[in-house]
């Protein structure tokens, strides 16, 4: 189960630190990624982490200004989002699929979260 929390409204240049709240994991392989569903568009893969080795990737439109991270007990990941702009405007999610490596294309992952809004006013 993947429980998100931590948007809101924020301005144009603010941040947040978006949490994934994960229990029921199997220890070993797991992966966590970010995605988001804004008005009118796809579905984009925004950020993922591996909890075994903490290799992460970025989506090209986030790279430097997001952050993803876990607590170390594979029980929580965070994003930070700083220097938000208008167009991060969505409703983000996190999911869960277990692989040797995390991975940015939705139809991996089997198990979502119900989402957090996060919407940046100009």
């Amino acid at each position: 189960r993947l429980v998100e929390s931590g948007g809101g409204l924020v301005q144009a240049g603010g941040s947040l630190r978006l949490s994934c709240a994960a229990s029921g994991l199997v220890s070993g392989r797991s992966n966590i990624a970010w995605f988001r569903v804004a008005p009118g568009r796809e579905r984009e893969g925004v950020s993922c982490i591996n909890l075994d080795t903490g290799t992460a990737r970025y989506a090209d439109s986030v790279k430097g200004r997001f952050t993803i991270s876990s607590d170390g007990t594979k029980n929580t990941v965070f994003l930070l989002v700083n220097n938000l702009r208008s167009e991060d405007t969505a409703t983000y999610y996190c999911a869960a699929y277990y692989g040797t490596t995390c991975l940015l294309g939705s139809r991996y992952y089997a198990t979502w979260g119900q989402g957090t809004q996060v919407t940046v006013s100009s």
